[in-house]
């Protein structure tokens, strides 16, 4: 058992065996999943509050799921029907979370250090649900999850992230999770949003998405960031999707047994064409999956869970 934290605020910061701890959680909780009766009582009686600050549908519907199966109480909170609209602090409405005996807070906010800053005075565990462009740890978990899940291992894979990287909380959590495991990780997309300054994360930057794709194990499409982006950083979807997007043909020089990851939601036509979203080399869905398991594992351990009292 590697894990000792109260808060999920970053992947930069944890261990390899924290993020394999995590890893072999959620596989135990991925076979609750799988049963009849899919609840389990390790949080009864604790109070989880998603408070959500940027809009979510996926990320919070997934942490809203895995509290309800391991037996919490759930507050779901959002800002726009909240005094956050009237003036009131971050950390006031934390606060007066807490003092409603709220035992885990799942915070995702535009913020870049959001998390980090509650959890420095907050009783209650703190999990990052992304914040700003800065990261999503849970995102990488289940995607390395779900890469461990498919290839067997990570150690030794070449990861091509291809998209927007410089806006992309998912691919600095993705890179610092993937690079620990001993994954070979090439970035790819527009220099104007693929800067070589991310070699110094110990990554491979190229800008020939075949290229990049070639050698490829896993192929990790994002999304065009434009709610965190400052100015066009391409002159149109049409170009972008033309000298970058995953079609069949580009598809065709890969290798036969590469498999495609999106973090959603998809734009279908712009990153990745219909067919290949939805064929038979996409694990999308099974990231969906995977995502539950991870956090009900994250849930979990924060609140000082180990896989002895799991095992009972």
């Amino acid at each position: 058992m590697s894990w000792t934290r109260k808060h999920l605020l970053d992947i930069q910061s944890l261990s390899a065996a924290e993020i394999e701890t995590v890893l072999d959680t959620a596989r135990s909780f991925k076979a609750v999943g799988e049963r009849a009766i899919k609840k389990v009582p390790a949080l009864r009686g604790k109070t989880v509050v998603n408070l959500f600050i940027e809009p979510s549908t996926r990320t919070r519907i997934s942490f809203e799921l895995a509290a309800h199966r391991l037996s919490a109480d759930v507050i779901n909170f959002s800002a726009e029907a909240s005094s956050l609209r009237k003036g009131e602090t971050l950390k006031d409405t934390s606060r007066t979370l807490e003092a409603l005996n709220a035992d885990i807070i799942i915070v995702r906010h535009s913020a870049t250090g959001a998390p980090h800053f509650l959890s420095r005075f907050l009783a209650a565990s703190v999990i990052n649900a992304g914040d700003g462009a800065h990261e999503h740890p849970t995102q990488a978990l289940l995607d390395v999850f779900t890469i461990r899940e498919c290839k067997g291992k990570i150690a030794g894979l070449n990861v091509t992230i291809l998209g927007d990287i410089l806006y992309s909380r998912v691919a600095r959590s993705g890179i610092w999770a993937l690079t620990k495991l001993g994954a070979r990780v090439t970035l790819c997309g527009p220099s104007t949003l693929v800067p070589k300054v991310f070699e110094k994360l110990g990554c491979r930057v190229v800008h020939d998405v075949e290229e990049a794709v070639r050698e490829a194990d896993i192929i990790n499409l994002l999304r065009i960031q434009h709610e965190r982006q400052r100015r066009t950083m391409f002159p149109s979807i049409g170009e972008y999707t033309s000298l970058f997007g995953l079609n069949k043909a580009r598809m065709a020089k890969t290798r036969p047994d590469v498999l495609i990851m999106h973090p959603g939601p998809i734009n279908r036509g712009v990153e990745i064409d219909s067919s290949l979203a939805d064929g038979p080399q996409s694990v999308i869905l099974n990231q969906v999956t995977n995502g539950l398991a991870v956090r009900m594992a994250v849930l979990f351990l924060v609140n000082g869970g180990s896989e002895a009292s799991l095992a009972q």
